[in-house]
């Protein structure tokens, strides 16, 4: 098991590494709106939520799977996850172009 990869925030871009592909996204879960930059990249190379675990793909800004609670619970919650999951379908996150320039991530 790889130990997960940090990310961190660029003005308005989550950014950081992914399969060792740098990127930059959106900062806001479509779940309840977490700073994704918060977050941080799993051994599936997915940015995940720091708030309730939503997990994106990177490169598409598509929820792959859905929160794991809401509010202040952490737990299962099978038919909330899937609605979520259904509603973030239309709503990816934004893809921004980034870019390394002396050992930092930026976006253009």
């Amino acid at each position: 098991m790889t130990d997960p990869i940090p990310v961190h925030r660029e003005g308005n871009w989550a950014v950081g590494t992914s399969r060792g592909a740098d990127f930059a996204v959106s900062r806001r879960c479509r779940h309840q709106l977490a700073d994704l930059s918060k977050g941080r990249v799993d051994a599936d190379g997915c940015l995940v939520c720091p708030w309730h675990a939503s997990r994106y793909d990177v490169r598409t800004g598509a929820m792959v799977d859905g929160p794991q609670g809401f509010f202040g619970y952490r737990g299962p919650t099978p038919g909330y996850s899937a609605l979520v999951l259904a509603y973030a379908r239309h709503l990816r996150l934004r893809i921004g172009r980034a870019v390394r320039r002396g050992g930092r991530i930026t976006v253009e």
